[in-house]
């Protein structure tokens, strides 16, 4: 009968189901409000279907079990699941960027360190380096998908299995595993998986990880996109939506920002989940339904920005070639491929030449008498200084 009524709820739709449960997080540490709502509805529920088999929340639904348990249980499941979908949408980012390196693999463009011009590069090589942190992050996370695979289902109230059948924790394990495809196992020691939450807490600290690079990535997207007149003007952004209430025509990066600020949030439910994890008193951690409700926003919120900046931010992005060759050309830093031949302190004067003069550097290396310009053109080659051919796409 109890399965017959959890049947019957999971039948209704989120919003009526949502009606029945009308707790928030800020309850007890434990979660026992939001256990004993369950219990209660599916009690309710089960008399509703047939009132001559009497169900009791305490007794029936909550049989063999406690909140101490139930919740952290609930916690792990619930995080999984958050944690594959996660996955999946920086897969989809990673496979997003990787069409945007293989295209712009030979396009130049001048880099810049310290916010300073530098020696050029290519966009796709730029690219590449995006699509490697977001794979070492996907790495890492995949890494610790078995830490949220131990339940805590079993250990009852402060761990030791009070009232819970002998293998009604490792049949639980398994029956969750047949539902969600995932591996799940008992805990082997429940008095941990009451007190703490570090597999919870480690993740989250991968997941902010994510959102340091995200964070990075949109940064430069929109700031290489800045413009169009007064910017970098490097790249060209879809235009989704008008951008501004105020000024007509204006494109606005709203995937990237909507990104920075996921990871903004992401970083402060960090401390949260550091905080929440750290108070384990005795044998339970009493900050329970905060600590998963953080975890649960940053994984929710890192997925659908990133599902949304990959798609309607780097699928339609292009490249403005010609800024980029014009920058690249009047970079003082291409000096560099001069230092070989003519040293150091030779090419630094060109550069300093150059600044002073307003000229480019092929002008004032010609000029200083040190190089000719069959020489400049032969070692100052902006598409040879990228080492283009010996790095893999």
């Amino acid at each position: 009968m109890i399965v017959k009524a959890i049947d019957s709820l999971l039948a209704l739709s989120d919003e009526d189901l949502r009606k029945d449960f009308p707790l928030k997080v800020y309850q007890t540490g434990s979660g026992t409000q939001t256990n004993m709502n369950v219990n209660e509805v599916v009690a309710h529920k089960a008399a509703q279907i047939d009132d001559s088999i009497e169900i009791l929340p305490n007794d029936d639904v909550n049989h063999g079990q406690s909140s101490n348990d139930i919740f952290p249980t609930a916690m792990n499941i619930t995080a999984s699941e958050a944690v594959q979908k996660l996955e999946k949408a920086a897969q989809h980012l990673i496979d997003e960027l990787k069409v945007k390196q293989e295209k712009y693999w030979r396009t130049v463009k001048i880099g810049r360190t310290h916010l300073q011009d530098a020696t050029p590069l290519t966009f796709g090589q730029e690219v590449s380096g995006w699509v490697s942190m977001v794979e070492h992050d996907l790495a890492y996370l995949k890494s610790l998908d078995a830490t949220l695979l131990e339940l805590a289902m079993g250990g009852t109230a402060v761990g030791t299995g009070l009232n819970a059948a002998p293998h009604f924790a490792d049949d639980i394990a398994e029956r969750m595993s047949q539902v969600y495809g995932l591996k799940f196992t008992a805990d082997t020691n429940k008095f941990d998986g009451l007190a703490a939450h570090s597999g919870l807490n480690v993740v989250h600290g991968a997941m902010k990880t994510l959102a340091a690079d995200l964070m990075k990535i949109a940064n430069d997207v929109r700031f290489l996109a800045s413009g169009p007149r007064a910017g970098y003007d490097e790249l060209n952004i879809p235009a989704n939506e008008p951008g501004s209430s105020i000024m007509p025509g204006k494109v606005n990066p709203t995937q990237a920002e909507a990104v920075t600020m996921a990871a903004v949030r992401v970083m402060g439910n960090d401390v949260v989940v550091d905080l929440a994890a750290s108070q384990g008193n005795f044998e339970m951690n009493v900050y329970k339904p905060v600590l998963i409700d953080a975890f649960l926003e940053s994984a929710d919120l890192l997925a659908g920005t990133m599902t949304g900046f990959a798609d309607k931010m780097i699928h339609g992005l292009t490249v403005n070639a010609d800024r980029m060759t014009e920058l690249v050309d009047n970079s003082l830093m291409t000096v560099t491929a001069l230092s070989p031949h003519i040293g150091y302190h030779d090419s630094a004067k060109i550069a300093q030449a150059a600044d002073k003069a307003g000229s480019t550097l092929r002008e004032a290396a010609i000029k200083s008498g040190k190089v000719t310009a069959e020489q400049f053109d032969e070692w100052v080659d902006p598409l040879k200084m990228t080492n283009i051919d010996s790095v893999q796409s």
